[in-house]
């Protein structure tokens, strides 16, 4: 619910500051007092156009900032606010903090809805007209959003599965090639390349490898060698108590140099020349690398790339079973859906006579005595939820056009009222702006008066026990059905004029009604009229007529 809206150098709006109750607020004053600046303010926070020239004259930037009871986060009042600034772009904020316009739009159409000869209305919209029937026609559309969410389950299953058929032979094609290359290498040892690269250095270099055996065999067993001196060592002290132990050790050191001129003369002896066991080992490094290059950094990434590539083949072989399984439930999913949709069509045939009469008798009622409104519906084929829409012919021998093709703003407004009430029949009233949806009216009594006035003053008032109504109204007729009225008025300070509003009590709204009556505040006829046509309100409203007395301390609230 919208409960305050300040306004600050908008036009000959120099400040304001409007405090707006539940139930039905009318604004009034005279022409050019700046009523229609204060629907355009609101607007501004629906992310309307922001244009310059609306900026006072003298001041940099005009400002609008809305309050939202309990629309916040938690259940905090939300504040939206819009800046025009003489030169640049506008700003937005939400809740104080910067947003972007689209933002700020989407929080303000969610909280307000306008209705006149502005564009911001959510009714035009063919989605909530759709759904406004629906609604009307308590028409479940369960079926269809189930249907059509599992058609789009086997679709993505479908995707995931392998694409196309094209697609999926060309994948299981590499994939049969990369699991081919990868198993015909034989890869079971992360480590072979170590052990290649040793096998090469030992088969590449293996005659002076041999040679070097031999040569150090030669030094530790030729004449002279170190086994040689050994033995002289061992003669020399053998024997001698003193060199016992010495002795042990020099007879130890012969037996391990023993040892290894065996192991030399056996290597030298096994280093063989093998050019073809070479080429062999060169080849399956190379043959390592390639596959490195190819599928992973290190032999262990190229194994379990084999591994995956395997896997996901295995899946591609068994698509023909599992497509066969998902192209039967879509199309058990896609006749479902066909059906719900053709069910849904039928339903909105049968409701669309009925929402269309019912906003036509209110239609009647309100001035439109020859209107014709129709709700067409057409094919429902596709996923943007079938082809619905509201049709007006507002005079005799015109032909009926979408809503968004009429020409007057009161004509719009008063179907949007009429539309408005006809939804809202559909459902019980549970109390004054209980929905949290404000509704803004604009220029919806142009060209009544009389019996039709007091039909659209009734018409609001009914709206308003459902939901928070503000009405721009020139009417008494009209203002005298409001729980509350906001009097403009414009007057001139410091050479400028400027506008002020004031929250009228039970006496100021029979001075202000008699203004709207006679143009004469004090008549004393207006007057009586005045009184009579609150107490009429009050009486078709099943409540009490004003008491000038009490309206001061009952409502308590003042306005700058």
């Amino acid at each position: 619910m919208l409960t305050e809206v300040r306004v600050a150098e908008l036009g000959v709006i120099a400040e304001l500051s409007l405090m707006i109750g539940p139930g039905m607020t009318a604004l009034t004053g005279e022409t050019g007092a700046g009523k229609t600046l204060v629907v355009e303010a609101i607007e501004l926070l629906l992310g309307g156009r922001a244009d310059p020239v609306l900026v006072r004259p003298g001041a940099e930037e005009a400002v609008v900032a809305g309050r939202f009871a309990g629309a916040g986060d938690d259940g905090d009042d939300l504040v939206l606010e819009r800046r025009v600034p003489l030169r640049g772009r506008s700003r937005a904020y939400v809740d104080g903090r910067m947003a972007p316009l689209a933002t700020l739009a989407e929080a303000g159409s969610a909280l307000v809805d306008l209705h006149g000869q502005h564009t911001h209305q959510s009714l035009l919209a063919p989605a909530v007209q759709r759904a406004a029937l629906d609604s009307f026609g308590e028409i479940d559309p369960g079926p269809v959003r189930d249907a059509l969410r599992r058609v789009r389950e086997a679709d993505r299953a479908l995707e995931a599965l392998g694409g196309d058929s094209r697609a999926r032979v060309r994948e299981m094609d590499l994939l049969a090639f990369q699991v081919g290359e990868i198993g015909d290498a034989t890869l079971d040892d992360p480590d072979e390349e170590l052990v290649l690269a040793e096998e090469e250095d030992r088969l590449a270099d293996a005659a002076a490898h041999r040679a070097a055996a031999l040569a150090a065999y030669d030094a530790l067993m030729g004449e002279r060698g170190a086994s040689d001196g050994l033995g002289h060592a061992v003669t020399a002290i053998s024997g001698r108590g003193v060199f016992a132990p010495l002795e042990q050790r020099l007879r130890g050191s012969v037996a391990e140099l023993d040892d290894l001129a065996g192991s030399l003369r056996a290597l030298a002896e096994g280093l063989e020349d093998d050019p073809a066991r070479l080429v062999e080992v060169r080849a399956r490094v190379q043959l390592l690398r390639e596959l490195r290059r190819k599928y992973g950094e290190q032999l262990r990434e190229v194994m379990a790339f084999g591994r995956d590539a395997r896997a996901r083949l295995a899946e591609l072989a068994g698509y023909e079973e599992r497509a066969r399984v998902l192209e039967a439930e879509r199309a058990t999913a896609v006749a479902d859906l066909a059906s719900a949709r053709a069910a849904r069509t039928r339903a909105r045939r049968l409701a669309a006579p009925h929402l269309a009469a019912v906003v036509e008798e209110h239609l009647h009622r309100l001035a439109m005595p020859k209107a014709r409104f129709e709700v067409h519906v057409g094919d429902d084929a596709d996923d943007d939820g079938g082809a619905v829409a509201w049709m007006l012919a507002a005079n005799p021998g015109e032909p009926a056009l979408p809503l968004t093709k009429v020409a007057s703003g009161g004509e719009l407004a008063r179907t949007m009222l009429a539309a408005r009430l006809a939804l809202a029949g559909a459902r019980p009233p549970t109390g004054p702006g209980v929905d949290g949806r404000t509704l803004i009216f604009d220029e919806v009594d142009a060209g009544v008066g009389g019996e039709a006035a007091v039909a659209v003053g009734r018409a609001l008032a009914e709206l308003a026990t459902r939901q928070q109504v503000l009405v721009v109204t020139h009417l008494a007729q009209v203002a005298a059905f409001a729980d509350h009225q906001i009097a403009l008025r414009k007057r001139e300070v410091g050479g400028r004029t400027v506008t002020a509003a004031q929250d009228l009590d039970a006496e100021g709204r029979v001075i202000e009604l008699s203004r709207m009556l006679s143009g004469q505040p004090d008549s004393e006829t207006a007057r009586r009229h005045a009184e009579e046509l609150l107490a009429g309100s009050s009486r078709a409203a099943g409540s009490p007529g004003p008491d000038p007395a009490e309206g001061s301390a009952k409502r308590g609230r003042r306005t700058r």
